[in-house]
């Protein structure tokens, strides 16, 4: 496991370093999705609403619209400025029985691994907290956030769970459970009938994600019967700024030399398919895209003034020729 933060445990006079992990990690088939007739991936981009234009990360901040409409723009440099007392610091609050917390406020669980030089403060604060059977309330600043959290024993490893602040908890309004409701003693009796033959001790290991469980089995079935297609090559980057111009130069430069020879009464030269840099795609990258380099060096090549065939001069003096003789 790789610690996502290091700071210590602070309760009283008592410190003890720590490192924490993240304790938990949800099981998926990792899906991507792809156009169906090719299999090519589908991409998102970051695109600003007002040009249409790709941003880069770098140039993307945090905004908050106020409630008439104006909109205040948050850079890093801004939150920086924030102040968080606690953000190397797990600082105890107070101890509470662990069932005065209710479990709808529990987030995300982390372990706590205490330093080689924090063994004994780190065992006596979880000796504490088996011995009160209680749980430390605390606060906690992880990735720039502040939360509520608790510390609570599993086995002989501190856990800690942040929790939801108060106000991030939403009222149940259902009208429809304060009407009066008649329940017969022989019902209630039968459901708790129902509760007793159903009754015993948890063991979540008996339990298996029968949907993760049958789509694998499903990816197994396809690989093994052959169902699978190899992963398309990705297309050659086409240049954003100014690709087009440069195969309709490239077209252009083409036709000129048709034409000059057709002028001298020459057979006009078949465009070569790979080559000649006219296919869409072909036109020079953006330099800081060094996969296109393939596709540089023929639109390179391809802009390279044509040669004529019987003198060794350049077309393009040629065509100027042909073009005054026209005039």
């Amino acid at each position: 496991m790789r610690a996502i933060w290091k700071g210590a445990v602070a309760f009283g006079l008592v410190n003890v370093p720590v490192r924490l992990y993240a304790a938990t990690g949800e099981h998926e088939v990792r899906l991507h999705q792809v156009h169906r007739e090719d299999g090519g991936r589908i991409r998102y981009r970051k695109v600003c609403s007002l040009d249409g234009e790709s941003v880069e990360w770098s140039d993307i901040a945090k905004g908050y619209e106020t409630q008439d409409g104006e909109l205040v723009v948050l850079t890093d440099e801004d939150f920086q400025q924030l102040p968080l007392s606690t953000e190397r610091e797990i600082e105890v609050l107070e101890f509470v029985p662990a069932e005065q917390v209710d479990p709808i406020l529990l987030q995300k669980t982390y372990f706590l691994e205490p330093d080689k030089s924090a063994a004994k403060p780190y065992a006596l604060l979880r000796g504490a907290l088996e011995e009160t059977d209680r749980v430390a309330v605390v606060k906690v600043a992880i990735r720039q956030r502040e939360s509520m959290a608790v510390l609570r024993v599993r086995d002989k490893v501190i856990v800690l769970q942040t929790l939801l602040w108060p106000d991030e908890v939403r009222e149940a309004d259902f009208p429809v459970l304060d009407d009066d409701v008649t329940v017969r003693p022989q019902e209630l009796t039968m459901a708790s009938s129902l509760v007793e033959s159903l009754a015993g001790d948890f063991d979540p290991s008996q339990y298996e994600d029968a949907y993760v469980a049958a789509l694998e089995q499903l990816i197994a079935a396809k690989v093994s019967s052959g169902d699978t297609q190899a992963p398309p090559a990705p297309p050659e980057e086409e240049a954003s700024d100014g690709g087009g111009e440069v195969v309709d130069l490239l077209a252009a430069l083409q036709r000129s030399v048709d034409k000059a020879r057709a002028a001298r009464g020459e057979d006009a030269q078949a465009p070569e398919p790979a080559e000649s840099g006219t296919k869409k795609g072909t036109g020079t990258p953006k330099k800081k895209k060094p996969a296109a380099k393939t596709a540089a060096g023929k639109a390179s090549t391809a802009a390279t003034p044509a040669k004529d065939e019987d003198t060794g001069e350049d077309a393009a003096p040629a065509r100027r020729r042909a073009r005054t003789k026209a005039s």
